[in-house]
Protein backbone atom coordinates (compact mmCIF):
# COMPACT_ATOMS: atom_id res chain seq x y z
CA UNK A 1 0.00 0.00 0.00
CA UNK A 2 1.47 3.60 -1.01
CA UNK A 3 0.20 6.81 0.12
CA UNK A 4 -0.66 7.86 -3.13
CA UNK A 5 -3.05 5.36 -3.00
CA UNK A 6 -4.62 5.53 -0.13
CA UNK A 7 -4.69 9.44 -0.58
CA UNK A 8 -6.77 8.95 -3.85
CA UNK A 9 -9.03 6.37 -2.50
CA UNK A 10 -10.05 8.43 -0.13
CA UNK A 11 -10.28 11.70 -2.44
CA UNK A 12 -12.25 9.36 -4.78
CA UNK A 13 -15.08 8.28 -2.20
CA UNK A 14 -15.45 11.83 -1.37
CA UNK A 15 -15.99 12.77 -4.72
CA UNK A 16 -18.63 10.07 -5.44
CA UNK A 17 -20.37 10.78 -2.11
CA UNK A 18 -19.86 8.30 0.10
CA UNK A 19 -21.60 9.28 3.62
CA UNK A 20 -18.96 8.45 5.86
CA UNK A 21 -15.64 10.74 6.23
CA UNK A 22 -12.45 8.25 5.52
CA UNK A 23 -9.30 8.53 7.08
CA UNK A 24 -6.09 7.30 5.91
CA UNK A 25 -5.61 5.96 9.37
CA UNK A 26 -8.37 3.78 8.87
CA UNK A 27 -6.28 0.87 6.92
CA UNK A 28 -3.35 0.68 8.98
CA UNK A 29 -5.02 -2.07 10.54
CA UNK A 30 -7.23 -4.56 9.14
CA UNK A 31 -10.75 -2.99 9.55
CA UNK A 32 -13.05 -6.09 7.91
CA UNK A 33 -16.32 -3.88 8.94
CA UNK A 34 -15.62 -0.55 7.11
CA UNK A 35 -14.49 -2.59 3.61
CA UNK A 36 -17.36 -4.77 4.51
CA UNK A 37 -19.49 -1.21 4.10
CA UNK A 38 -17.35 0.21 1.33
CA UNK A 39 -17.97 -2.79 -0.69
CA UNK A 40 -22.24 -2.73 -0.54
CA UNK A 41 -22.04 0.83 -0.53
CA UNK A 42 -20.05 0.79 -4.21
CA UNK A 43 -22.28 -2.71 -5.40
CA UNK A 44 -25.21 -0.35 -4.63
CA UNK A 45 -23.83 2.56 -6.39
CA UNK A 46 -22.91 0.55 -9.74
CA UNK A 47 -26.29 -2.01 -9.51
CA UNK A 48 -28.86 -0.24 -6.96
CA UNK A 49 -31.21 -3.41 -7.72
CA UNK A 50 -28.60 -5.92 -6.57
CA UNK A 51 -29.18 -7.85 -3.68
CA UNK A 52 -25.75 -8.99 -1.57
CA UNK A 53 -26.33 -10.31 2.14
CA UNK A 54 -24.57 -8.01 4.46
CA UNK A 55 -23.97 -10.64 7.08
CA UNK A 56 -20.45 -10.50 8.43
CA UNK A 57 -20.20 -11.90 11.66
CA UNK A 58 -18.86 -15.06 10.75
CA UNK A 59 -16.07 -16.54 9.23
CA UNK A 60 -18.08 -18.26 6.36
CA UNK A 61 -20.11 -15.46 5.87
CA UNK A 62 -17.54 -13.23 5.32
CA UNK A 63 -15.74 -15.26 3.19
CA UNK A 64 -19.44 -16.23 1.12
CA UNK A 65 -19.77 -11.89 1.07
CA UNK A 66 -16.18 -11.79 -0.69
CA UNK A 67 -17.29 -13.99 -3.36
CA UNK A 68 -20.45 -12.40 -3.63
CA UNK A 69 -18.80 -9.41 -4.46
CA UNK A 70 -16.16 -10.40 -6.86
CA UNK A 71 -18.80 -12.13 -9.01
CA UNK A 72 -20.84 -9.32 -9.52
CA UNK A 73 -17.70 -7.35 -10.31
CA UNK A 74 -16.26 -9.68 -12.82
CA UNK A 75 -19.67 -10.15 -14.63
CA UNK A 76 -21.00 -6.96 -14.50
CA UNK A 77 -18.38 -4.39 -14.45
CA UNK A 78 -15.53 -6.70 -15.86
CA UNK A 79 -13.34 -5.81 -12.66
CA UNK A 80 -11.15 -8.44 -11.27
CA UNK A 81 -10.60 -8.69 -7.85
CA UNK A 82 -8.08 -10.14 -5.94
CA UNK A 83 -10.59 -11.53 -2.92
CA UNK A 84 -7.14 -12.85 -0.29
CA UNK A 85 -6.48 -9.03 -0.55
CA UNK A 86 -9.88 -7.81 -0.17
CA UNK A 87 -10.39 -9.99 2.95
CA UNK A 88 -6.91 -9.03 4.53
CA UNK A 89 -9.25 -5.28 4.86
CA UNK A 90 -5.95 -3.48 4.98
CA UNK A 91 -3.52 -1.41 2.99
CA UNK A 92 -3.59 -3.92 0.13
CA UNK A 93 -7.48 -4.37 0.28
CA UNK A 94 -7.90 -0.41 -0.19
CA UNK A 95 -5.92 -1.15 -3.95
CA UNK A 96 -8.37 -3.97 -4.72
CA UNK A 97 -11.28 -1.34 -4.06
CA UNK A 98 -9.74 1.68 -5.56
CA UNK A 99 -10.15 -0.25 -8.79
CA UNK A 100 -14.16 0.06 -8.25
CA UNK A 101 -14.03 3.44 -7.68
CA UNK A 102 -11.71 4.14 -10.24
CA UNK A 103 -14.14 3.63 -12.38
CA UNK A 104 -17.43 5.22 -10.62
CA UNK A 105 -15.12 7.86 -10.88
CA UNK A 106 -14.04 8.21 -14.45
CA UNK A 107 -18.01 7.56 -15.24
CA UNK A 108 -19.16 10.40 -13.00
CA UNK A 109 -16.06 12.74 -14.68
CA UNK A 110 -17.12 11.60 -18.26
CA UNK A 111 -20.73 12.32 -17.39
CA UNK A 112 -19.80 15.65 -15.69
CA UNK A 113 -17.92 16.85 -18.97
CA UNK A 114 -20.68 16.00 -21.22
CA UNK A 115 -22.96 17.98 -19.12
CA UNK A 116 -20.42 20.82 -19.13
CA UNK A 117 -20.00 20.60 -22.82
CA UNK A 118 -23.66 20.78 -23.52
CA UNK A 119 -23.91 23.76 -21.50
CA UNK A 120 -20.83 25.47 -23.83
CA UNK A 121 -22.67 24.28 -26.65
CA UNK A 122 -25.90 25.86 -25.78
CA UNK A 123 -24.16 29.26 -23.86
CA UNK A 124 -22.03 29.47 -27.18
CA UNK A 125 -24.74 28.64 -29.84
CA UNK A 126 -25.10 32.43 -30.55
CA UNK A 127 -21.28 32.70 -29.86
CA UNK A 128 -18.19 32.35 -32.76
CA UNK A 129 -14.53 32.37 -31.54
CA UNK A 130 -12.61 32.03 -34.72
CA UNK A 131 -9.23 32.24 -32.79
CA UNK A 132 -10.15 28.27 -31.46
CA UNK A 133 -10.85 27.51 -34.53
CA UNK A 134 -8.14 28.34 -36.61
CA UNK A 135 -6.45 24.97 -36.64
CA UNK A 136 -9.98 23.77 -37.96
CA UNK A 137 -10.17 25.91 -40.82
CA UNK A 138 -6.49 25.21 -41.38
CA UNK A 139 -7.43 20.93 -42.01
CA UNK A 140 -10.10 21.63 -43.73
CA UNK A 141 -8.70 23.43 -46.13
CA UNK A 142 -5.86 20.84 -46.93
CA UNK A 143 -9.17 18.32 -47.09
CA UNK A 144 -10.64 20.47 -49.68
CA UNK A 145 -7.69 20.72 -51.72
CA UNK A 146 -6.99 17.04 -51.36
CA UNK A 147 -10.60 16.01 -52.40
CA UNK A 148 -10.46 18.52 -54.94
CA UNK A 149 -7.33 16.54 -56.33
CA UNK A 150 -8.56 12.74 -56.29
CA UNK A 151 -11.65 13.74 -58.28
CA UNK A 152 -9.89 15.60 -60.51
CA UNK A 153 -7.53 12.33 -61.25
CA UNK A 154 -10.79 9.92 -60.89
CA UNK A 155 -11.90 11.85 -63.68
CA UNK A 156 -9.37 11.14 -65.97
CA UNK A 157 -9.46 7.58 -65.07
CA UNK A 158 -12.90 7.36 -65.83
CA UNK A 159 -12.46 9.10 -69.54
CA UNK A 160 -10.04 6.46 -70.34
CA UNK A 161 -12.33 3.65 -69.54
CA UNK A 162 -13.72 3.19 -72.56
CA UNK A 163 -10.42 2.47 -74.31
CA UNK A 164 -9.75 0.41 -71.75
CA UNK A 165 -12.49 -1.29 -71.16
CA UNK A 166 -12.56 -2.59 -74.99
CA UNK A 167 -8.72 -3.60 -74.37
CA UNK A 168 -9.49 -5.79 -70.88
CA UNK A 169 -12.46 -7.50 -72.44
CA UNK A 170 -9.94 -8.49 -75.95
CA UNK A 171 -7.23 -10.01 -73.07
CA UNK A 172 -9.75 -11.84 -71.57
CA UNK A 173 -11.72 -13.38 -74.97
CA UNK A 174 -8.08 -14.38 -76.15
CA UNK A 175 -7.24 -18.09 -76.15
CA UNK A 176 -4.72 -19.04 -73.60
CA UNK A 177 -1.37 -20.66 -75.41
CA UNK A 178 -0.05 -23.56 -73.65
CA UNK A 179 3.24 -23.21 -75.72
CA UNK A 180 4.03 -19.69 -74.69
CA UNK A 181 3.21 -20.24 -70.88
CA UNK A 182 5.17 -23.23 -70.93
CA UNK A 183 8.18 -20.58 -72.44
CA UNK A 184 7.24 -18.27 -70.27
CA UNK A 185 7.30 -20.57 -66.98
CA UNK A 186 10.20 -22.40 -68.04
CA UNK A 187 12.21 -18.89 -68.54
CA UNK A 188 11.27 -17.88 -64.71
CA UNK A 189 12.45 -21.14 -63.49
CA UNK A 190 15.51 -20.65 -65.48
CA UNK A 191 16.36 -17.48 -63.92
CA UNK A 192 15.32 -18.89 -60.47
CA UNK A 193 17.53 -21.55 -60.84
CA UNK A 194 20.59 -19.80 -62.33
CA UNK A 195 20.04 -17.11 -59.00
CA UNK A 196 20.06 -20.45 -56.85
CA UNK A 197 23.19 -21.26 -58.54
CA UNK A 198 24.84 -17.97 -57.94
CA UNK A 199 23.58 -18.55 -54.26
CA UNK A 200 25.66 -21.52 -53.73
CA UNK A 201 28.55 -20.32 -55.23
CA UNK A 202 28.26 -17.64 -52.90
CA UNK A 203 27.82 -20.27 -49.78
CA UNK A 204 30.86 -22.67 -50.99
CA UNK A 205 32.68 -19.19 -51.34
CA UNK A 206 31.81 -18.33 -47.58
CA UNK A 207 32.52 -21.66 -46.55
CA UNK A 208 36.15 -21.91 -47.97
CA UNK A 209 36.56 -18.08 -46.72
CA UNK A 210 35.54 -19.77 -43.45
CA UNK A 211 38.12 -22.45 -43.74
CA UNK A 212 40.89 -20.25 -44.72
CA UNK A 213 40.18 -17.82 -42.05
CA UNK A 214 39.98 -20.99 -39.63
CA UNK A 215 43.27 -21.90 -40.71
CA UNK A 216 45.29 -18.55 -40.44
CA UNK A 217 43.67 -17.95 -37.14
CA UNK A 218 45.01 -21.81 -35.99
CA UNK A 219 48.77 -20.65 -37.66
CA UNK A 220 48.31 -17.34 -35.30
CA UNK A 221 47.58 -19.15 -31.94
CA UNK A 222 50.62 -21.37 -32.61
CA UNK A 223 52.65 -18.82 -33.43
CA UNK A 224 51.75 -16.89 -30.27
CA UNK A 225 52.00 -20.15 -27.88
CA UNK A 226 55.68 -20.62 -29.63
CA UNK A 227 56.42 -16.99 -28.72
CA UNK A 228 55.18 -17.19 -25.37
CA UNK A 229 57.68 -20.28 -24.84
CA UNK A 230 60.38 -18.64 -25.66
CA UNK A 231 59.46 -15.83 -23.45
CA UNK A 232 59.48 -17.91 -20.80
CA UNK A 233 62.54 -19.49 -21.81
CA UNK A 234 64.03 -15.76 -21.82
CA UNK A 235 62.50 -14.84 -19.00
CA UNK A 236 64.10 -18.23 -17.32
CA UNK A 237 67.13 -18.13 -18.65
CA UNK A 238 69.85 -15.90 -16.97
CA UNK A 239 72.26 -13.85 -19.28
CA UNK A 240 75.78 -14.90 -19.69
CA UNK A 241 76.69 -11.39 -18.63
CA UNK A 242 74.17 -10.52 -15.52
CA UNK A 243 77.12 -11.75 -12.75
CA UNK A 244 79.44 -9.56 -14.26
CA UNK A 245 76.66 -6.84 -14.55
CA UNK A 246 76.03 -7.46 -10.83
CA UNK A 247 79.47 -7.13 -9.51
CA UNK A 248 79.78 -4.18 -11.51
CA UNK A 249 76.59 -2.52 -10.38
CA UNK A 250 78.10 -3.76 -6.45
CA UNK A 251 81.55 -1.68 -7.25
CA UNK A 252 79.91 1.08 -8.53
CA UNK A 253 77.68 1.36 -5.03
CA UNK A 254 80.54 1.08 -3.11
CA UNK A 255 82.66 3.63 -5.32
CA UNK A 256 79.65 6.35 -4.81
CA UNK A 257 79.62 6.24 -1.05
CA UNK A 258 83.53 6.61 -0.93
CA UNK A 259 83.42 9.42 -2.99
CA UNK A 260 80.26 10.65 -1.29
CA UNK A 261 82.14 10.39 2.31
CA UNK A 262 85.64 11.62 0.36
CA UNK A 263 83.29 14.62 -0.89
CA UNK A 264 81.81 15.75 2.35
CA UNK A 265 85.02 15.02 4.15
CA UNK A 266 86.53 17.65 1.58
CA UNK A 267 83.90 20.58 2.26
CA UNK A 268 83.94 20.01 5.73
CA UNK A 269 87.85 20.47 5.70
CA UNK A 270 87.15 23.74 3.28
CA UNK A 271 85.02 24.87 5.65
CA UNK A 272 87.25 24.81 7.93
CA UNK A 273 89.94 26.04 6.75
CA UNK A 274 88.01 29.09 5.12
CA UNK A 275 87.49 29.34 9.22
CA UNK A 276 91.14 29.30 9.84
CA UNK A 277 91.91 32.07 7.18
CA UNK A 278 89.53 33.94 8.41
CA UNK A 279 90.49 33.93 12.19
CA UNK A 280 94.18 34.06 11.05
CA UNK A 281 93.32 36.93 9.12
CA UNK A 282 91.37 38.82 12.19
CA UNK A 283 94.56 38.24 14.25
CA UNK A 284 96.67 39.73 12.23
CA UNK A 285 94.72 42.72 11.38
CA UNK A 286 94.80 43.46 15.41
CA UNK A 287 98.35 42.66 15.91
CA UNK A 288 98.82 45.20 12.88
CA UNK A 289 97.09 47.73 14.79
CA UNK A 290 98.23 46.86 18.24
CA UNK A 291 101.85 47.00 16.83
CA UNK A 292 100.86 50.98 14.83
CA UNK A 293 99.70 51.81 18.31
CA UNK A 294 102.91 51.14 19.70
CA UNK A 295 105.13 52.85 16.90
CA UNK A 296 102.90 55.96 17.62
CA UNK A 297 103.33 55.78 21.35
CA UNK A 298 107.44 55.40 20.94
CA UNK A 299 107.78 58.07 18.77
CA UNK A 300 106.10 60.36 20.89
CA UNK A 301 107.80 59.05 23.35
CA UNK A 302 110.79 59.96 21.35
CA UNK A 303 109.69 63.14 20.41
CA UNK A 304 109.21 64.35 24.32
CA UNK A 305 112.38 62.96 24.97
CA UNK A 306 114.24 64.99 22.03
CA UNK A 307 112.33 67.94 22.96
CA UNK A 308 113.59 67.45 26.98
CA UNK A 309 117.66 67.08 25.64
CA UNK A 310 117.54 70.32 23.28
CA UNK A 311 115.90 72.70 26.31
CA UNK A 312 118.65 70.73 28.67
CA UNK A 313 121.43 71.95 26.17
CA UNK A 314 120.04 75.44 25.45
CA UNK A 315 119.91 76.08 29.01
CA UNK A 316 123.50 74.87 29.37
CA UNK A 317 124.70 77.67 26.63
CA UNK A 318 122.80 80.33 27.68
CA UNK A 319 125.17 81.56 30.76
CA UNK A 320 125.76 85.35 31.00
CA UNK A 321 128.47 87.46 29.11
CA UNK A 322 129.13 89.17 33.00
CA UNK A 323 131.01 86.42 35.06
CA UNK A 324 133.93 85.63 32.08
CA UNK A 325 134.87 85.32 28.78
CA UNK A 326 133.54 82.54 26.81
CA UNK A 327 137.45 80.84 26.81
CA UNK A 328 137.76 81.36 30.74
CA UNK A 329 134.72 79.98 31.08
CA UNK A 330 135.42 76.64 29.09
CA UNK A 331 139.07 76.55 30.99
CA UNK A 332 137.66 77.42 34.08
CA UNK A 333 133.80 75.45 33.50
CA UNK A 334 134.30 71.28 34.49
CA UNK A 335 134.44 69.30 30.83
CA UNK A 336 130.59 67.78 30.77
CA UNK A 337 129.83 64.45 29.58
CA UNK A 338 128.78 64.85 26.16
CA UNK A 339 125.28 63.72 25.72
CA UNK A 340 126.10 61.09 22.98
CA UNK A 341 124.13 58.27 20.93
CA UNK A 342 125.46 55.78 22.82
CA UNK A 343 124.29 57.61 26.29
CA UNK A 344 121.17 58.69 24.89
CA UNK A 345 120.30 54.37 23.48
CA UNK A 346 121.05 53.79 27.45
CA UNK A 347 118.63 56.15 28.78
CA UNK A 348 115.98 54.28 26.00
CA UNK A 349 117.36 50.77 25.84
CA UNK A 350 115.34 49.87 29.22
CA UNK A 351 112.48 51.02 27.26
CA UNK A 352 112.56 49.53 23.64
CA UNK A 353 115.44 47.06 23.65
CA UNK A 354 114.08 44.23 21.81
CA UNK A 355 111.32 44.63 19.19
CA UNK A 356 107.76 43.60 18.53
CA UNK A 357 108.45 40.35 17.68
CA UNK A 358 108.76 38.40 21.24
CA UNK A 359 111.91 36.90 22.00
CA UNK A 360 113.90 36.81 18.98
CA UNK A 361 117.43 37.16 19.76
CA UNK A 362 118.55 38.33 15.94
CA UNK A 363 116.79 41.76 15.89
CA UNK A 364 118.27 42.60 19.86
CA UNK A 365 121.26 41.41 18.60
CA UNK A 366 121.41 43.57 15.74
CA UNK A 367 119.78 46.50 17.98
CA UNK A 368 123.37 46.22 20.23
CA UNK A 369 125.87 46.30 16.76
CA UNK A 370 123.94 49.25 15.43
CA UNK A 371 124.37 50.86 18.74
CA UNK A 372 128.32 49.93 19.08
CA UNK A 373 128.80 51.16 15.92
CA UNK A 374 127.27 54.40 16.48
CA UNK A 375 129.37 55.02 19.91
CA UNK A 376 132.70 54.36 17.74
CA UNK A 377 131.33 57.16 15.36
CA UNK A 378 130.74 59.20 18.23
CA UNK A 379 134.02 58.71 19.37
CA UNK A 380 135.74 59.70 16.05
CA UNK A 381 133.40 62.62 15.88
CA UNK A 382 134.21 64.40 19.39
CA UNK A 383 135.13 67.78 16.99
CA UNK A 384 131.75 67.97 15.73
CA UNK A 385 130.17 67.91 18.71
CA UNK A 386 127.18 70.30 18.15
CA UNK A 387 126.57 68.30 14.94
CA UNK A 388 126.62 65.04 16.49
CA UNK A 389 124.25 66.42 19.25
CA UNK A 390 122.15 67.76 16.00
CA UNK A 391 122.77 64.71 14.12
CA UNK A 392 122.00 61.85 16.88
CA UNK A 393 118.97 63.99 17.35
CA UNK A 394 117.97 63.57 14.46
CA UNK A 395 119.10 60.14 13.88
CA UNK A 396 117.78 58.69 16.68
CA UNK A 397 113.88 58.67 15.91
CA UNK A 398 114.53 58.51 12.05
CA UNK A 399 117.05 54.94 13.06
CA UNK A 400 114.66 53.40 15.57
CA UNK A 401 111.68 54.50 12.84
CA UNK A 402 113.50 52.46 10.78
CA UNK A 403 113.78 49.58 12.65
CA UNK A 404 110.48 48.73 12.95
CA UNK A 405 110.09 49.18 9.24
CA UNK A 406 113.34 46.85 8.27
CA UNK A 407 111.50 44.32 11.50
CA UNK A 408 108.02 44.45 9.53
CA UNK A 409 109.93 43.37 6.27
CA UNK A 410 110.09 40.15 7.36
CA UNK A 411 106.49 38.52 7.23
CA UNK A 412 107.04 35.17 8.98
CA UNK A 413 108.05 37.68 11.91
CA UNK A 414 105.44 39.37 11.75
CA UNK A 415 103.06 35.92 11.97
CA UNK A 416 105.32 34.87 15.15
CA UNK A 417 104.59 37.50 16.94
CA UNK A 418 101.19 37.60 16.48
CA UNK A 419 101.80 34.59 19.37
CA UNK A 420 102.83 36.52 21.47
CA UNK A 421 100.18 39.22 21.47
Amino acid sequence: MSFRDLRNFTEMMRALGYPRLISMENFRTPNFTLVAEILIWLVKRYEPQMDIPTDVDTESDRIFFIKAVAQFMATKAHIKLNTKRLYQADGYAVKEMLKITSVLYSAMKTKQMALGDRSEEDNSKFKFDLGSRISDLKTARQLASEVTAKGASLFDLLGKEVDLREMRTAAIARPLEINETEKALRAAIKEVLESVEKTKDMLGNVVSDETSLDNKIEKKKQELERNRKRLQTLQSVRPAFMDEYEKIEEDLQKQYETFVEKFRNLCFLESQLDEYHRLEQERFEEAENTLRMMQHKLREEERDLMKSSLKDEDSDMDVPEDEGSDSDMEDIRPSKPRPTRNGIMAERGARFIGNMQGGDSDETEDSEIDVDEDDEEDEEGEEEESKDLEDDSLEGPVSRGARPSRAGMRPPLMEESDNDF
